[in-house]
């Protein structure tokens, strides 16, 4: 199975995470289902992801003390394989899993994701549980020194055949349950380990080869990051997408920082592999957490976001709680000429950034449509202005004559001035336009 026949553009979705932490429960999925079916899946939306902890059946308990409750109370089956908390999740109860939850999204026209950690359950191998398809248990493929440095539930995987039929028996039942989607965490940024060892790397092999084994096309996400440019081809290898930052949330410096790393990152964009900016934190956010707030980034740094995530060709998972987006919120994820960036044939790239400002273009390599991004990036209102012969492959290329400017916020029309796009710009704010 060829991983890119059913990831060629990036996904687009909603990931439970920021609002619900670990707490999401099976009614909020289903709500946040509902409304994407109604609001966004006309737009391209369409995978909706459980986060972290879904087998916990203390998550949230303890939160002031832990985000991660320290040999929880966990969900697993006989084999060494985490399930659906039924409390949380009704529908999974008697050994059902994910499978009923799974067939209300797809009935619903969307497709349906879960976070996983890498590794297998502590539990698991002090339990001896057996692994299904060999003769060997869960403490004879763990690896005890391979732990995750923020999250106590699971020990590494070592590389051997028997290690490879867990992480085949777990995608087995991924695709018996009717999983579309896996964020696997712990995975991604090896160097968060810098003297403990680490199992990352083959056990994003031994991922890739499950899925290929498994008979479902399955997009593999990789978390946390920041991912590592000196091994771009591992991730386009064996991931469709991959991490570039750390957890992102709503800090003007953090978004100001993502120029740098699209920067570093955007010949690595692909069909079927795609570097990931993280989630939207915007709208409603952090209920979870026990500080339930609406997104600290203004409207502007909001629109800045969005469009240097569609310029770049990011995929896009939506953190707010769905079902309390204001309108103008939606309109972030509805704009239709701004979505379009991210199509199968189109292709980003920075013409220039400095401290204050940045631009971009993005162009549809089959119909020719091209947009440029003119990005504020200080704190003041700034006139800025890019050449029409800087969007093109060759000086001189552009034929002279004046073209038509359509903005893809504010919806207004203008013309090039002597072959130069210019604009003013809000501080932190941008101008995109589609240049014809």
């Amino acid at each position: 199975m060829n991983k890119n026949d059913f990831a060629a553009t990036p996904p687009m979705g909603w990931n439970s995470y920021d609002y619900y932490d670990t707490t999401v429960n099976e009614a909020q999925i289903k709500a946040n289902a509902d409304y994407m079916a109604a609001h966004l899946k006309e737009f391209g939306w369409e995978y909706v992801v459980v986060d972290i902890e879904w087998y916990s059946n203390d998550a949230g308990a303890k939160r002031d003390r832990f985000q991660y409750i320290p040999f929880g109370d966990i969900e697993m089956d006989a084999y060494g394989r985490l399930q659906p908390s039924p409390g949380r999740f009704p529908s999974s109860a008697g050994g059902k899993g994910f499978a009923p939850l799974a067939e209300y999204v797809h009935n619903l026209g969307l497709k349906f994701g879960i976070h996983i950690m890498r590794g297998i359950p502590r539990k698991a191998a002090y339990e001896n549980c057996p692994v299904l398809g060999t003769e060997e248990t869960a403490a004879d493929v763990a690896d005890p020194s391979s732990i995750c440095i923020w999250n106590p539930d699971m020990y590494g995987v070592s590389g051997t055949e028997a290690g490879q039929a867990y992480y085949d028996s777990l995608l087995s039942m991924y695709a018996a349950w009717g999983v579309d989607y896996i964020k696997c965490d712990d995975i991604c940024d090896s160097r968060l380990y810098r003297t403990e060892p680490f199992l990352g790397w083959e056990e994003t092999r031994m991922l890739h080869r499950a899925i290929e084994k498994c008979g479902r096309p399955i997009v593999l996400s990789l978390s946390p990051g920041p991912a590592h440019i000196d091994r771009a081809w591992e991730y386009c290898r064996y991931a469709n997408m991959w991490r570039i930052t750390d957890d992102f949330w709503d800090d003007w410096n953090l978004l100001k920082a993502m120029f740098a790393r699209c920067e570093m990152w955007q010949d690595h964009v692909r069909a079927g592999c795609f570097p990931d900016c993280d989630m939207l934190p915007v709208g409603r956010l952090g209920k979870g957490f026990g500080r339930e707030r609406t997104t600290n980034f203004s409207k502007e740094e909001q629109k800045t976001m969005m469009t240097l995530w569609c310029m770049f060709r990011s995929p896009l998972m939506i953190g707010a709680e769905l079902t309390l987006l204001d309108d103008w919120t939606l309109s972030l994820f509805t704009n239709r000429e701004l979505l379009a960036c991210m199509g199968e044939n189109c292709k980003g790239m920075q013409i220039l950034r400095t401290e204050k400002k940045a631009v971009w273009k993005n162009e549809d390599i089959a119909s020719g449509r091209l947009c440029a991004a003119l990005f504020n990036l200080s704190d003041e209102e700034a006139v800025l202005s890019v050449m029409l012969d800087e969007l093109v492959e060759s000086p001189g290329e552009a034929d002279g004559a004046e073209k038509m400017l359509y903005e893809l916020w504010t919806k207004e029309e203008s013309r090039t001035v002597s072959g130069r796009i210019e604009a003013s710009v809000p501080a932190h704010g941008v101008r995109v336009y589609r240049v014809s």
